[in-house]
């Protein structure tokens, strides 16, 4: 990818609340910035409330290095907070209020020119659970561009029909093992999850299909060649927004014209470390992955 070269990430940003306290999150906000750390040129199109938390939002992505502009304002639905919960393992699993800002994401003449003018977007699924930010999302990909879907299942925001629709319209999919069983389920696709990424990439014509193991690493199959992984070993802090690192850094590495198996590595790495940290978005340094266990 050319240095002006632009991803578009599309969909929500919110607060994790912690048990810890509160801290900025949102899979495609998280994307974004991991992106602009390792130099590649996005931006985040969402929406938060107008309220002191959707100012504080927005005050976070200015002080990161993400622009702002594509970053609505809601007059009567709240900036979005989510309630993270952690296992024994430090595992989350997340409690997804709504209605929220991010579920009325509208379609304005400068999203359309943004899309028109990237090179990239990358969206996920939880964002389209509601009927005005799935319309604006489906609008953005009848466009010419790679379209990299991060899949994002949330219980009871996982509706098959809304995903496999997404799924058709993807390039590139990132998902987890256990989401790789669901949906390859939803299409009769069995076997070992080796035999399912071959089958669910074949069915669904995909470039490249990412699937994410925590800490047993990640698998890729680009190309007709599948490439394994087995992860660093880390103690975990939380789990929150490792797999939106890892996502980033593949793509970061995929765009700077490296091997795959070069950015499965590297993404592995960025993922671990930020799984030993707290929260989504810890600071770090490329040299401190590119240090990383290597």
């Amino acid at each position: 990818m050319k240095k002006n070269d632009k991803v578009l990430c599309f969909g929500e940003v919110l607060w994790d609340n912690l048990p810890s306290g509160p801290l900025p999150g949102g899979a495609p906000m998280n994307v974004a910035l991991h992106l602009s750390r390792f130099d590649i040129n996005s931006s985040i199109a969402s929406s938060v409330g107008n309220d002191p938390k959707g100012v504080s939002l927005k005050k976070f992505l200015s002080e990161s290095g993400l622009a702002t502009d594509l970053i609505q304002v809601h007059e009567s639905l709240p900036t979005s907070e989510v309630l993270v919960h952690l296992d024994e393992h430090n595992c989350a699993t997340y409690e997804i209020c709504q209605p929220v800002a991010w579920d009325e994401i509208k379609l304005t003449d400068q999203l359309i020119e943004e899309v028109k003018t990237s090179k990239a977007i990358v969206f996920g699924s939880l964002a389209s659970r509601n009927q005005t930010t799935r319309n604006t999302l489906n609008e953005l990909l009848n466009n010419d561009i790679l379209k990299i879907m991060d899949v994002n299942l949330r219980p009871p925001f996982d509706t098959k029909e809304i995903v496999k629709n997404l799924l058709s319209k993807s390039d590139i999919v990132k998902l987890n093992d256990e989401e790789l069983i669901t949906i390859s389920e939803w299409y009769q696709l069995a076997g070992t999850m080796d035999e399912r990424i071959i089958s669910l990439s074949g069915l669904l014509k995909l470039k490249t299909l990412i699937v994410t193991k925590g800490k047993n690493g990640a698998s890729v199959l680009h190309m007709n060649q599948l490439y394994s992984h087995s992860g660093y070993k880390v103690t975990t802090a939380d789990s929150v927004g490792a797999g939106d690192a890892f996502l980033a850094g593949f793509l970061a590495a995929l765009f700077d014209g490296k091997e795959i198996s070069q950015a499965l590595k590297e993404a592995c790495a960025i993922g671990a470390f930020v799984a030993s940290c707290p929260g989504a978005t810890p600071l770090y340094t490329k040299e401190i992955i590119r240090d990383f266990n290597f």
